[in-house]
């Protein structure tokens, strides 16, 4: 594993002065979030397709940064890492499949929330959406 310092390094992807550069980046299998992406093993996920598009060395935009917002960015280290985003459909909160080979690591990177790892396996990249509360009124 390592530390959140050298995956800046090696990615060359700041973070927020914040976060603790000696802090060991955790590298997860299971189901995980970084602030509005979730990160599901295709095992938990209904629909399933293989990711096949290599992840280049800059990395894959998962979600762009709107309205002053920062990007969550998709890395590849350590190996062959694999994501083909979905086709954007109204209501659809699936991003994308990714796929991690065996002795590789993804990472997703973000200013505000660092780096999480990602272990070899096949995942489902989803969004997260906040729902405000809503008020009904009912007519008599």
């Amino acid at each position: 594993m390592r530390t959140l310092a050298q995956a800046i390094d090696m990615h060359g992807i700041d973070v927020d002065e914040h976060l603790d550069r000696d802090a060991t980046v955790p590298i997860g299998a299971g189901l995980q979030r970084q602030g509005d992406v979730i990160v599901v093993p295709t095992r938990m996920a209904r629909t399933v397709r293989e990711a096949k598009t290599p992840v280049p060395r800059t990395g894959v935009a998962v979600v762009r940064g709107e309205n002053g917002g920062n990007t969550h960015l998709l890395l590849a280290a350590d190996g062959q890492v694999f994501y083909d985003p979905g086709a954007p459909r109204a209501g659809e909160l699936d991003l994308g499949v990714l796929a991690v080979a065996d002795g590789a690591t993804a990472y997703l990177a973000h200013p505000e929330h660092g780096y999480a790892g990602i272990a070899p396996g096949s995942y489902v990249l989803r969004r997260q959406r906040e729902q405000a509360d809503v008020i009904r009124v009912v007519a008599d």
